[in-house]
């Protein structure tokens, strides 16, 4: 197989540990030469490399300029794209971008406040085992990759998916276990604490995703100690930094300006809290400039992040001393919620949510099940026929910002508040639709994903969408003080998310949760105080639900007058290609003729969709007449003579089936040629009096006329 030389001289080095029931290698110094770190990382079938590049010096940024991407090659899994004109990778697809987020969240708070070198960081998987997914694998490739670079990161962390199988929680299971499971968690932590949930669930207990959770951390100790142990057998030198922080001559400068210009002063509600902030900061501002004067421009930016900085250690100050959000409502207090429904005329379905200043506007999109997504990426491959988008544009925030397509929070959202409705969409049998739910946010002051839950909920039982039970969200935070005092926030608010330490948003429905998204800004949480923050969320998420069913409790019994109608009927399979017909001409002349559209499944199952309810009727007669089979003893009107012979004529009774009346069949009285009872072209009635055993169609014009006779 041959023996990879570096180009430096240098060993290759390769530790490895038993994992979740798999061996577990990390190795470095085989590729990537130039990096500033990389590994591969091996785990059953599934390589990841994973890449990392520092800059020596800070950038002149007012933010962390760090970058985690996820890297699907579709040769991993042994494919070429499905698609028929593009077959190289190019944008990622939004599994990418949601796993590159995945990984990204753990990662991102573990680095030192006003550090700014950038930092870019790439998990590419190489090879995929299709046993289980491999974004934690490439989790671990991002997390060992950062720690063999030397700069302050201060993890390793590492990640592990979870779901129920057989009653039992499982590490690292099969896509079809978790596609057809209970729970779909993703826990990511360091050493001491749990740092990251994703999760998507059916009705799951609080208790049960608490159990998960205990045990993901335990699980991921392995990966973690193996991380460590790598990078003492390298020899790793920490890197040398410069933080882009104020001074402390600043920061004291302002926090003595804002001594009692903050605390009980703005403590009121939005939007006068931001009014009277923004006008502290603008006289502060001035008040500095004046002494500052000359060198007031390059010192600005330290005054804004030393204001800022004092904004939020006086939000922390009368949560935890005072016992006072900054809008001044009771720790588990929810803002005050308004929602209607079907206010935009068109639209299948529509409902607008507010939430004190967080506003989501979602529409409702019915289609037939033809159009569904089409899925064709590294992992998965198929259709799917319920999604939720997300759009946020600069003017929620009271900003101008360029209009274009969507960033990786708005794709995060989106996939949040479809996971959260997903476990009570009513099966395809069910409920024959594609459904599209978007929901533009029309105003944005904390917790979006939940609003667009909200509303998505309300938009979908509107359009008629018979939900298994309707779905609410709320978004929790938390704030921990220097002596370890713990407060938990119900429906945090801009300021409670920018000041906390925790952002834990949780939907589900009567039953149970449906969706998790937990992020931390500390370097990880104790399970007992996310079990706490899980119940108040419970809590408050009811309320939530109670509000919203004031409005609207149940499904719509009729659907817009504008959404399409389908119909499902069953044939026979090896009738499709009747109905197809040659080269798709009997489809198309269906589809043509009755303006109803026709979507036919492998198993036969046929879905008809029009909004007018005659033309699905007359697609589906024609449908029927096609697959139809002759009966012995059915009686059939009104039905062409195709040809006339001498011994009788052939009568078509349906497309495709003809069948013959003898001349002794045509009449009670004798007939001596045919042609003197019917020609081509005439409309008769017959009966199916006989099927022979080559097939072949008996039919009678004299048994019909006798039985027709009789009925009288």
């Amino acid at each position: 197989m041959g023996t990879t030389v570096n180009p430096f001289g240098k060993d290759i080095v390769k530790v490895e540990t038993q994992f979740c029931g798999r061996t577990l290698s990390l190795e470095v110094n085989r590729i990537g030469f130039r990096t500033s770190a990389s590994v591969l990382v091996l785990y059953g079938d599934t390589v990841v490399m994973g890449t990392a590049m520092v800059g020596q010096k800070p950038v002149p940024m007012d933010y962390f300029p760090l970058s985690i991407d996820y890297e699907e090659k579709m040769y991993a899994a042994g494919k070429i794209s499905g698609s028929r004109f593009i077959k190289r990778e190019g944008r990622p697809s939004e599994d990418a971008i949601l796993i590159g987020r995945l990984i990204d969240r753990p990662i991102r708070p573990l680095w030192p406040k006003g550090y700014r070198h950038e930092v870019q960081c790439v998990s590419t998987v190489l090879s995929m085992d299709p046993d289980f997914r491999p974004d934690m694998i490439a989790m671990i490739a991002a997390s060992t990759a950062l720690m063999l670079t030397g700069a302050p990161f201060e993890g390793p962390v590492a990640g592990v998916r979870v779901g129920i199988v057989d009653d039992k929680l499982k590490a690292f299971a099969t896509a079809a276990e978790l596609d057809g499971g209970l729970l779909d968690l993703v826990a990511a932590g360091n050493e001491n604490a749990i740092m990251m949930v994703e999760a998507g669930a059916s009705e799951v207990s609080e208790e049960k995703v608490i159990e998960a959770l205990a045990f993901a951390q335990e699980a991921i100790q392995p990966a973690i100690q193996l991380q460590k142990e790598l990078v003492k057998k390298v020899g790793v030198k920490p890197q040398e930094y410069v933080l882009s922080l104020p001074s402390e001559d600043i920061q004291k400068q302002v926090d003595d300006y804002l001594k009692d210009k903050m605390g009980k002063n703005i403590r009121t509600n939005y939007p006068d809290r931001h009014e009277k902030m923004h006008a502290i900061r603008e006289e502060m501002l001035a008040h500095f400039e004046d002494k500052v004067s000359d060198a007031w421009e390059g010192a600005k930016r330290d005054y804004e992040e030393a204001f800022a900085s004092a904004a939020n250690k006086d939000v922390r100050k009368g949560i935890l001393e005072d016992g006072s959000r900054p809008d001044g409502r009771e720790f588990t207090e929810v803002r005050t919620i308004s929602h209607e429904v079907g206010f935009l005329p068109r639209a299948h379905g529509s409902a607008l949510f507010t939430r004190g200043m967080t506003q989501g506007m979602n529409i409702v999109t019915l289609a037939p099940l033809s159009y569904a997504q089409m899925i064709d990426t590294m992992e998965r491959e198929g259709e799917k026929r319920y999604m939720h988008h997300f759009n946020a544009p600069g003017y929620t925030v009271g900003e101008i910002k360029r209009l274009g397509s969507p960033g990786r929070r708005e794709i995060g959202h989106s996939a949040l508040a479809e996971r959260a409705l997903a476990a009570v969409i009513p099966s395809d049998s069910d409920f024959p639709y594609t459904i599209r739910a978007v929901t533009e946010i029309m105003s944005q002051h904390g917790s979006t994903s939940m609003a667009a839950t909200c509303s998505s909920t309300l938009a979908l039982l509107d359009a008629g969408v018979p939900l298994i039970r309707p779905v609410s969200g709320i978004a929790m935070g938390l704030v921990m003080g220097d002596d370890g005092k713990v407060v938990i926030l119900t429906d945090i608010a801009d300021a409670e998310d920018f000041a906390g330490d925790m952002d834990f948003k949780v939907t589900g429905t009567t039953k149970g949760i449906t969706a998790l998204q937990m992020d931390m800004k500390v370097h990880g949480l104790d399970i007992k105080i996310l079990a706490q923050a899980l119940e108040q969320g419970k809590t408050g998420r009811a309320f939530i639900l109670e509000s919203m069913m004031q409005t609207i409790s149940k499904a719509r019994p009729e659907l817009s007058p504008y959404a399409p109608r389908v119909e499902s009927i069953k044939i026979n399979p090896d009738k499709i290609r009747e109905v197809i017909g040659k080269g798709g001409e009997m489809i198309q002349k269906i589809t043509g003729e009755t303006g109803a559209e026709i979507d036919i499944k492998d198993d036969g199952t046929v879905m008809i969709a029009s909004p007018d309810g005659e033309s699905i009727k007359a697609a589906r007669e024609w449908i029927m007449s096609i697959v139809a089979e002759p009966e012995v003893g059915k009686i059939y009107h009104d039905v062409p003579v195709m040809t006339v012979m001498d011994f009788g004529a052939f009568v078509q009774i349906m497309p495709g089936k003809d069948g013959l009346v003898h001349v002794s069949e045509m009449s009670e009285e004798r007939v001596n040629s045919p042609s003197d009872v019917v020609k081509e072209g005439d409309r008769v009635t017959v009966k199916l009096v006989a099927i022979d055993d080559r097939g072949r169609l008996q039919l009678s014009m004299k048994a019909a006329a006798r039985e027709l006779k009789d009925k009288k």
